[in-house]
């Protein structure tokens, strides 16, 4: 005799049998939490960090937003993070915004930085540079693509973003000759952006991180300097955009990393935050 979960009515992935009742995309709005009601369960999902761009050669991709859930006061406020853009000006990409509600907060991913290194994935705070942010649950933040952690550390020209809840983006290459392929985001619930590169040979981008729940954004292959962008990486609501040409997919909704683009092409945008409220 066998039984699966999957079959049992009563079965549900909801926190302790609650119910999801809303689900919040808008950046600042007020919040309407039914009399009787002082306490609610809140999943908070930070924005993901923008990929970078480089004059020559490739940038990185972003880090994917943080995600922390916990009780909470019924509060008639929030703070979600709204979309980062990718830009065409060589440099850093955006870190990601934070979301917050009641004492629920997660913060973004970091950008790409101005460099080949993606970007690491944000904790309950909003990552920077190479190292990940400290999560909600107390999880140590991570430095590096080898190390697995709750938030993931950054990728580089060796390897991909780090895997995690929420994981890193990929690195790219700075080489201007030969064949050359960026790294991926790293896997997780929510994903990283790949990496790019831009050589007079064959380039192929970095694809996006693919999540538990929706597949990265793939990269872009070619000859010249016209291909190689790096795909976006998996929200925790959609997927991530694929790359065009050079140019970065945009991050996937609910923290996913935008991919980096290269030779002045415009990188991905980070995907927006999300808040979710059971009771």
């Amino acid at each position: 005799m066998s039984a699966s979960i999957y079959s049992n009515s009563q079965f549900t992935d909801s926190p302790y049998g609650l119910k999801l009742q809303q689900t919040i995309i808008a950046s600042s709005s007020s919040v309407v939490i039914p009399a009787g009601i002082n306490r609610v369960y809140a999943v908070v999902i930070g924005g993901g960090g923008a990929g970078s761009t480089q004059t020559t050669g490739g940038g990185g991709g972003g880090g994917a937003g943080g995600y922390s859930a916990g009780w909470t006061y019924a509060s008639t406020s929030v703070t979600v993070a709204t979309a980062v853009a990718g830009t065409s000006t060589a440099g850093a990409g955006a870190n990601g915004l934070p979301s917050i509600y009641g004492m629920v907060m997660a913060g973004g991913g970091s950008g790409g930085q101005n460099s080949v290194n993606g970007g690491a994935a944000g904790g309950a705070t909003t990552a920077t540079g190479n190292a990940s942010t400290i999560s909600y649950t107390g999880a140590p933040a991570a430095s590096g693509q080898l190390v697995i952690s709750y938030a993931g550390g950054a990728g580089n020209t060796a390897g991909s973003g780090a895997a995690g809840v929420s994981s890193g983006g990929g690195g790219g290459q700075s080489g201007v000759t030969g064949s050359q392929t960026a790294t991926a985001g790293g896997r997780g619930l929510i994903c990283g952006g790949g990496g790019a590169v831009g050589t007079a040979g064959t380039n192929t981008g970095g694809a996006g991180g693919t999540g538990d729940l929706y597949a990265g954004g793939t990269g872009t292959s070619g000859t010249g300097i016209t291909f190689g962008g790096g795909g976006g990486g998996a929200g925790i609501s959609s997927v991530g955009a694929n790359a065009s040409a050079n140019n970065g997919g945009n991050g996937g909704d609910g923290g996913g990393g935008g991919g980096a683009a290269s030779t002045l092409g415009t990188a991905g945008s980070g995907g927006r935050g999300e808040v979710r409220l059971y009771y």
